[in-house]
């Protein structure tokens, strides 16, 4: 399990492996249950670049959420269109959503306190039935080149960002799009 606390609120993050979704709104409803009034978002884990990706779509969710900027009126949807770099939710939804081949989950919550998120957490993992993977959350060298191809990052733009490594790159990138999200009309 990842956390950090940002601007006055608890986000922990964990992976989730050898999830099997037979039925969609029944895996949803199932997840709305066990939220318990915190704001719960799933990630199909293979276009998540990191702790960092997660962080910066949170915070910046948070400020336009906060701010009344928001697309969505959900925290937990704002969040997705950040860490998508999209303006429609459906499109977010398609990108980065969970489908019914998703078998890794990463699982986003975001609370009042460290308590209320650790405890959704408890009860989201223990009904997704899978086993906890912080390598789910992590960039890998086998979702680069996913995420190269759905958020249509070139080699000159990696090129242009490269710092010490394309994973750098790659999750600079994703973070510089969401930060562009709310500029964009």
């Amino acid at each position: 399990m990842r956390e950090a606390t940002i601007l006055g609120r608890h986000m922990v993050v964990e992976g989730f492996t050898g999830i099997n979704i037979n039925n969609l709104d029944t895996f949803f409803d199932l997840i709305k249950n066990e939220a318990k009034g915190c704001q719960v978002q799933l990630f199909d884990a293979r276009l998540i670049a990191g702790f960092d990706h997660l962080y910066f779509s949170v915070l910046n969710a948070l400020k336009a959420h906060d701010g009344g900027t928001g697309i969505s009126r959900n925290l937990a949807v704002e969040t997705l269109l950040y860490a998508s770099g999209q303006h429609q939710i459906t499109r977010a939804i398609e990108l980065m959503g969970l489908k019914p081949s998703s078998s890794e989950v990463v699982v986003l919550i975001i609370a009042d306190t460290r308590q209320e998120a650790v405890s959704t957490l408890e009860r989201i993992g223990g009904a997704l039935q899978g086993e906890r993977s912080e390598d789910a959350i992590e960039l890998t060298d086998e979702k680069i080149g996913l995420i190269k191809t759905a958020f249509e990052i070139g080699d000159l733009e990696i090129e242009a960002t490269l710092r010490e490594s394309e994973k750098e790159a790659v999750t600079s990138l994703l973070i510089e799009r969401a930060a562009l999200l709310a500029t964009r009309g």
